[in-house]
């Protein structure tokens, strides 16, 4: 017998995801979700059962469904809305997250952008620290920079000059920062980072994905961010779009925040001699 795809009304009448999908793959994976397929933007999706009986909503022929690492890939048996992925990944606290998408919307999370390649704020062989508890760092490979891994007291990233820290930045996915928000930790996050000289949070996800959520209030989440940038003004929120500009805005902020830091010790070092008396010549 083919395989089907299959689309299930949600029985639960209080959820927010009113979907059941049964992806044909090892013994079945059932997830909830919004919408019958990714049309306008990626879908969140949850872990679900299966139930008996289930109103059907589509029944689909599947011609592949393949598993490549944290991805399922699925092509259904029609001529349109055939082809998709579900990618699953894990945020902090080992939560999973899933999402499902298809190429043209995974297309234009990645606009087509070519990053400068000269360095920046004319700071030559930067290295960046990333944070030890850090998983699946940024790796700045299309930046001037390279990277060691050591404890932070604060951030995720950082640089230092002097032996202290002169800036660092906070990454967050949409998951993480939602997560974040909901349960308080980013505003300890927030009150650490604020002790430094310089800081921010940097979102890999556009401003506007916050009111497509659907497994909480896109308005709680948008009134607890305006708090947080109240209560610490001093360390921006920048949603960088996708995972490879929020790198390049650090690399950029790195450097400009070194080469800050570079000037005001020169005019410390420099008031520090004006306020030195000169010797008085002996008299002769």
């Amino acid at each position: 017998m083919a395989k089907e795809f299959l689309i299930a009304r949600n029985p639960d009448d209080d959820s927010a995801l009113p979907y059941l999908l049964l992806i044909p793959l090892d013994n079945g994976i059932v997830l909830k979700t919004k919408e019958t397929w990714p049309r306008t933007g990626k879908l969140y999706c949850h872990r679900a059962e299966w139930v008996v009986d289930p109103e059907i909503v589509e029944r689909v022929p599947v011609r592949s469904v393949v598993r490549r690492g944290a991805a399922i890939d699925l092509v259904l048996d029609r001529g349109r809305e055939n082809r998709s992925q579900f990618v699953m990944t894990r945020v902090r606290g080992g939560r999973e997250a899933v999402f499902w998408q298809t190429a043209r919307v995974a297309k234009q999370a990645r606009p087509q952008v070519v990053f400068p390649t000269a360095r920046a704020s004319g700071v030559a062989g930067m290295e960046i620290i990333v944070d030890s508890h850090e998983r699946y760092a940024w790796k700045f490979s299309d930046q001037q920079a390279s990277t060691v891994k050591r404890g932070l007291p604060a951030g995720d990233y950082a640089v230092e000059a002097d032996g202290e820290v002169v800036a660092a930045v906070e990454r967050k996915n949409l998951a993480d920062l939602v997560g974040g928000l909901t349960g308080g930790k980013l505003r300890y996050q927030l009150s650490d980072l604020a002790g430094l000289p310089r800081a921010a949070v940097v979102v890999e996800d556009r401003y506007s994905s916050v009111f497509k959520l659907d497994f909480v209030r896109p308005a709680v989440v948008a009134d607890a961010l305006g708090e947080c940038q109240a209560r610490f003004p001093q360390v921006p929120i920048i949603f960088a779009e996708n995972r490879a500009l929020a790198q390049e805005w650090t690399y950029r902020f790195f450097g400009a925040a070194l080469s800050e830091h570079a000037q005001e010790s020169e005019s410390v070092r420099r008031v520090a001699e004006l306020s030195v008396p000169s010797e008085s010549p002996e008299a002769t």
